[in-house]
């Protein structure tokens, strides 16, 4: 069974495109077969994990309303194992053109029932909105990922979110729900940032993650060189921190990781 994942936060700037690419990269490393699907018109994943966003074939604004097949959108083997429907500025024109189409939440899903290939895991880029192209993302995932960063008022506008996921759950897809709550851009030198997490441990304390992402240098270069974090610098924190946040993930949606791949805990 195909699990299908969505990073959401209509925030922007919260390390969810960087969650994305580098747990997409990682679980195809350790043996899954794995689609990135970018569903923001930034196109933010699509040029981090190295494809040239200004010169695609096709795109997500193809499969979702030229009505193309999905496998014809595909940029496929962008890594082993990894496949990647692209993005970039034109998909902008969806949520206008979204308005009147029947069906207009369940477009993403329609595109997914055309593809044939047979993916363990689908991971949902979304844009920092909570607009129709969020929405046909939560309409179609089983689980939701909201990364926070570790600042003053990362809990803005959260219940909104919460709020989005848990209509949608009512009235789209019965089967959502939030996988967890990653703290990303966490500084050790600060105490603040140490205030944040333990803040969102008590508001969700059985569905924050036990990896928490350090802001890093290397981290932020990454994207630069189209690459994920472990092929930029495995030895770094962060690419260590994101490798136990697929293993998290892993365990949450009941994937089993090789014996050979399994660390220890990364936690604030």
């Amino acid at each position: 069974m195909t699990r299908i994942l969505a990073l959401a936060n209509q925030k922007g700037g919260v390390g969810k495109t960087t969650t994305a690419v580098n747990a997409s990269a990682y679980l195809a490393e350790l043996g899954y077969r794995v689609l990135l699907i970018d569903i923001d018109p930034q196109g933010n994943a699509t040029s981090s994990i190295g494809a040239d966003k200004h010169h695609l074939e096709r795109t997500t604004y193809d499969a979702l309303i030229q009505r193309h097949s999905l496998d014809e959108c595909l940029i496929r083997d962008i890594r082993p194992g990894l496949d990647l429907l692209p993005s970039n500025e034109i998909l902008a024109g969806a949520e206008v053109e979204l308005v009147d189409t029947e069906q207009r939440e369940y477009q993403l899903r329609n595109a997914l029932a055309t593809s044939e290939t047979d993916y363990g895991l689908v991971v949902i880029d979304c844009p920092p909105s909570l607009g129709l192209l969020t929405v046909n993302a939560l309409s179609v995932a089983r689980g939701v990922v909201i990364p926070i960063q570790c600042e003053y008022l990362a809990l803005e506008g959260l219940m909104q979110l919460i709020n989005t996921i848990d209509l949608v759950k009512r009235r789209l897809n019965p089967r959502l729900d939030v996988l967890g709550v990653l703290m990303t851009m966490f500084d050790a030198r600060t105490r603040l940032a140490g205030q944040v997490v333990s803040d969102v441990r008590r508001f969700f304390p059985s569905r924050i993650f036990q990896t928490v992402i350090p802001r890093a240098v290397r981290l932020a270069e990454a994207p630069s060189f189209g690459q994920a974090i472990f092929e930029y610098d495995r030895s770094s924190a962060a690419s260590q921190a994101y490798q136990h946040f697929a293993e998290e993930l892993c365990q949450r949606l009941e994937l089993p990781v090789p014996a050979d791949h399994v660390t220890t805990e990364a936690t604030a």
